[in-house]
């Protein structure tokens, strides 16, 4: 595997593969890699002739107050995960290199709307550093495909509006979440839980399922689903950032006769905010 840290270089080898006809997947990280991770990169490489990863934390989309100096960089161990997936070529520029004039200074690509529901009512300006990034990312790599992890969900969501919105070549592949034993989502944050939180932090999953079998059932009041769940949450430990049902293909509200339902939820335990869905159809 070839790690790159220039766009230069990087273009030049994706020239490469493009001349001699090689489908490229791509899979964009902020590092510190876990199962879930790996299990994106696995479909990328099998999708394609090349894959490539991106590894860059990136401070647009972080807020103030946020964690982005103290997130886990680990690229020594990632690098060898990577490798052993069998991955073609990491890519790990600098923040310098993504923002030559600073990230305040740095054109940005909004996907209204969507971006500022939900984690972007709770983190401002959030998804315009995903969208930001992402795109350049696209430009640089020109993967014809891009895996992405559906625990983010509406990360994905705003993700797939912007190459739909922006005409990008690229098709985006969302795969189902990658759970711990206990169901407890995998996520890099999950390292900042104490040994006390982490036994507690699964409970959010529990309650996602048992509102999903209501649904399943053919409950229908949405707004006393939802108080039960921010109930429940509270009453598992947690503080709640939002619990809510939204129709699957776009987040909107849901008609109360939707079928394509997914529950989406937000909450800290401690000081470690988890985000967590499930499909109800």
């Amino acid at each position: 595997m070839e790690t790159i840290t220039d766009v230069e270089t990087l273009r030049k080898r994706i020239g490469s593969w493009r001349r001699a006809g090689e489908k490229i997947g791509f899979v964009p990280t902020m590092g510190n890699l876990h199962e879930g991770h790996l299990a994106l990169v696995e479909v990328a490489g099998n999708r394609c002739d090349r894959s490539v990863v991106s590894i860059f934390v990136n401070p647009m989309q972080f807020g103030e107050g946020e964690d982005y100096t103290s997130y886990p960089r680990t690229l020594e161990q990632d690098q060898g995960k990577l490798e052993q997936a069998g991955v073609d070529l990491l890519f790990a520029p600098s923040a310098t290199t993504i923002y030559p004039q600073g990230n305040q200074a740095q054109t940005r690509v909004e996907v209204p709307e969507i971006s500022d529901i939900l984690c972007g009512a709770s983190r401002p300006g959030h998804f315009v550093g995903v969208s930001t990034v992402v795109c350049k990312l696209f430009n640089y790599v020109q993967p014809d495909i891009a895996v992405f992890g559906e625990k983010d969900y509406q990360q994905l969501m705003v993700i797939r509006r912007m190459v739909a919105d922006l005409a990008i070549p690229v098709e985006i592949l969302g795969l189902p979440t990658v759970r711990e034993a206990d169901g407890l989502a995998k996520s890099s944050r999950n390292s900042y839980l104490s040994a006390d939180e982490r036994k507690q932090a699964p409970q959010l999953f529990e309650i996602l399922k048992k509102t999903a079998e209501l649904l399943r059932g053919g409950e229908r009041n949405y707004g006393l689903l939802e108080e039960n769940g921010l109930d429940l949450l509270r009453s598992a430990g947690f503080r709640p950032d939002y619990f809510t049902i939204r129709q699957a293909q776009d987040l909107t509200t849901p008609a109360r006769d939707e079928q394509n339902l997914v529950i989406l939820a937000a909450a800290y335990m401690g000081t470690t905010r988890l985000i967590d869905n499930l499909n109800a159809a």
